[in-house]
């Protein structure tokens, strides 16, 4: 196969692994009715004047399924943690002691996970056309190669092995999402 078309397919590879990490990532962010401690990424607190992610300034923990328990590094924290996980409106209510922050993950009604299941089935969509926006890039790519010594049969084997990836890569889409769903429908 052509060095050039090689290059394409590499691209167009590394492209779809960037959909599928981002795709993973924002799976994970939907709650699924468990205490994990990827729920808190992206809550910033004000240490010293500097916005400083949670994790940097405090311990996360989950003692178990339902409870994450937050303990700052300095007690003088407790009360700037509080106020930012309420800032932060993620829907969970923080309990301090003095010592640490508990938060309680309430239990998901039927309702609310058919919703979550709507919102995984909308992200798997957003990853299924990045993946096939990915492939048109590089078919297009590819096309382009026609004048650059390159024959019409590389291109269309190099066509081949995009479709190829592609559809490897969006049963990959489909099957962290199918996994999400399972998580979130199991009571």
């Amino acid at each position: 196969m052509n060095d050039l078309i090689k290059k394409q397919l590499e691209d167009a590879r590394q492209g779809m692994d960037k959909a599928i990490d981002h795709c993973e990532a924002e799976l994970t962010k939907i709650r699924a009715g468990k205490a994990s401690a990827g729920m808190l990424d992206g809550i910033f607190v004000d240490y010293y004047g500097n916005a400083t992610p949670l994790a940097q300034v405090a311990s996360i923990n989950t003692p178990d399924a339902r409870t994450l328990l937050i303990q700052p590094w300095e007690k003088t924290l407790l009360v700037p943690i509080e106020r930012a996980i309420q800032e932060a409106n993620i829907g969970l209510n923080p309990q301090n002691d003095g010592v640490v922050i508990r938060l309680v993950v309430p239990p998901l009604t039927e309702e609310r996970r058919r919703d979550l299941v709507k919102k995984v089935k909308e992200e798997a969509e957003r990853g299924r056309v990045t993946v096939r926006n990915i492939r048109k890039d590089a078919n297009e790519k590819l096309k382009k190669l026609k004048g650059e010594s390159v024959s019409d049969d590389e291109i269309k084997t190099g066509e081949a092995e995009v479709q190829k990836l592609t559809d490897a890569y969006i049963i990959k889409v489909d099957k962290h999402a199918e996994a999400k769903e399972k998580d979130i429908m199991t009571v």
